[in-house]
């Protein structure tokens, strides 16, 4: 009996004593551009604070989502008095990232899209950069946002763009092109309420301009059509993010949705420039799969409320949901879009990855003047298999060069190839 009582105080003073183990130290290591106080600021744990698990993991998942981070880990040591010394242990990335995109324009002709963009700007992980693209047209736009400027969880940012491309619209009975021009400013704050959940909130100032464009239309503008439109708008944005995501540099694991709403003013004498509210919901899975695969998807769920009005906002596009589509193919006021791919890597070496890619693509718009019974009809369903590969340096932020091909299914389908910087989602 003597012996279970001694038994039974040892193991409770040994629960005890490792409730009671604290941090004494924290030490990051690997650091050369960022800044150690920022990151101090960041992280949940603190000196003296009680040994907490939980809390050390959530740290590294944070500092893994940083764009200055290529990989964290922490470790742990302890010392003669019981208590720990924690390490976080960094790989920083390089974040100076120059961008180049080129394609073929709505005339098939040559156009490009230059960028640059520092994502860790005073070693704090703020974004600044900016583009220059020609595309029939010169378009220029700057940003600067500071996630962490006033606190641990609260930031700004500005940009302005000014965009002039070509847009197809496509009435009813034909198709028409316009010189559309945007001057644009934005003002945003964000605010992280924990791990988890984020949100932004911003006003957008901005003049839209169209312009028919006869020398590239069909025909002539019918008299019903207009010439030219110009409204002044003042647009409210709002946008949350549940985001738990496991970053282990190419792989992904977890599940993210991003709700991003707005409410958009317009000039009510004019009759294609109204007022009207826009919502969008991107719902995101990602799972590993064995030691080298990763399957990865994303569900759009987007709406307009203009919808008798042929310059509807949602656009199907190579580089937004549907691989090998074309540019600028067809609008819509509301639309489903599905994309799922597999990602396995074949090469890593190093800081080198060479990644291939099989997936499917598929959607589905409710153009303008039409109900959204559209969607589930089959009338506008596009549906896209297809491969591609990436080249992926995993210590550079967002360095992956992707290369994709998408082969339509259906009559009248087309097929082509998608080149950008980033994983496609």
């Amino acid at each position: 009996m003597k012996r279970l009582i001694v038994i039974m105080l040892l193991f409770c003073a040994s629960i005890t004593t490792a409730q009671e183990a604290s941090i004494t130290n924290i030490n990051i290591e690997g650091l050369k551009r960022t800044d150690e106080g920022f990151l101090r600021r960041l992280i949940k744990v603190k000196p003296a604070s009680m040994y907490d698990s939980i809390k050390i993991a959530t740290d590294v998942e944070k500092l893994n989502r940083l764009p200055g981070i290529a990989k964290a880990t922490s470790k742990l040591e302890k010392d003669a008095s019981g208590n720990y010394q924690l390490t976080y242990e960094i790989v920083e990335a390089f974040t100076i990232i120059p961008g180049v995109r080129i394609a073929t324009d709505n005339n098939d002709e040559f156009s490009y899209r230059l960028s640059a963009f520092e994502f860790n700007l005073f070693g704090k992980n703020q974004l600044i950069g900016g583009f220059y693209q020609n595309d029939e047209f010169n378009s220029y736009g700057f940003f600067w946002e500071a996630p962490y400027l006033f606190t641990n969880k609260f930031g700004f940012g500005v940009n302005y763009q000014n965009n002039v491309n070509q847009e197809p619209v496509f009435f009813p009975e034909q198709e028409l092109n316009y010189r559309f021009d945007s001057k644009a400013f934005e003002v945003l704050f964000t605010y992280e309420f924990n791990f988890y959940h984020n949100a932004q909130i911003g006003a957008i100032i901005s003049k839209e301009e169209y312009s028919f464009l006869p020398e590239q239309s069909e025909g002539d503008l019918p008299a019903d059509k207009p010439a030219n439109l110009s409204a002044d708008r003042i647009t409210f944005r709002g946008e949350y993010e549940y985001n738990d995501i496991d970053i282990d540099y190419q792989y992904v694991s977890g599940f993210r949705t991003l709700l991003d709403v707005r409410l958009v003013s317009g000039d009510e004498s004019e009759a294609f420039l109204d007022s009207f509210f826009i919502g969008r919901n991107d719902f995101e899975y990602f799972q590993r799969v064995g030691e080298k695969g990763n399957w990865a998807n994303r569900l759009r769920v987007a709406y307009a409320s203009n919808n008798d009005n042929p310059f509807a906002p949602f656009t199907l596009d190579n580089q937004l949901n549907i691989r090998g589509v074309g540019n600028t193919v067809d609008r819509g006021t509301a639309a489903l879009t599905l994309n799922t791919e597999y990602r396995h890597t074949f090469i890593e070496k190093g800081w080198f990855v060479l990644q291939g890619n099989a997936f499917i693509d598929a959607g589905t718009w409710r153009n303008p003047g039409q109900d959204i019974s559209q969607l589930f009809d089959g009338t506008s369903t596009r549906l896209y298999p297809g491969l591609g590969v990436r080249f992926i340096h995993k210590r550079i932020f967002n360095a992956v060069f992707r290369l994709d091909y998408g082969f339509g299914v259906g009559d009248d389908a087309t097929q082509g190839l998608v080149f950008g910087i980033g994983q496609y989602f």
